[in-house]
């Protein structure tokens, strides 16, 4: 069973910095595209930043130059640094990988749990 675990997040001011990261762990024989997305409340879930697993990244106008997503293929990690950050920014972030469990079985999506990051005034 594959798992996303996040951690980081919380509270901070506008301007600041917040730094997010998701682990994924279970049988797991490959990690192909992670990704972050976000979503407040009665809003579409919305995706923040992704990077595949040669590198290529790709992130959303709204956070482009602030936000910066990397990979640890070895740890099996993602992390998301966020900086300059803005009250518009506050919302819930999302974890998502493509996964493949193992060679035999075909890849699939996985979603983190969900960490809140407000951004105050």
């Amino acid at each position: 069973q594959v798992q996303l675990l996040e951690s980081g997040g919380g509270l901070t001011q506008a301007g600041g910095s917040l730094r997010l990261s998701c682990a994924a762990s279970g049988r797991i024989f490959s990690v192909y595209t992670w990704a972050w997305y976000r979503q407040v409340p009665g809003k579409q879930r919305d995706m923040v930043a992704s990077i595949t697993i040669d590198g290529f990244t790709n992130y959303s106008d709204s956070v482009k130059g602030r936000f910066s997503i990397s990979r640890d293929n070895l740890s099996k990690m993602v992390i998301l640094e966020m900086n300059s950050l803005k009250p518009e920014d506050t919302a819930t972030y999302y974890c998502n990988a493509n996964i493949q469990p193992t060679p035999w079985m075909t890849r699939g999506d996985y979603w983190g749990q969900g960490t809140q990051v407000t951004v105050s005034f």
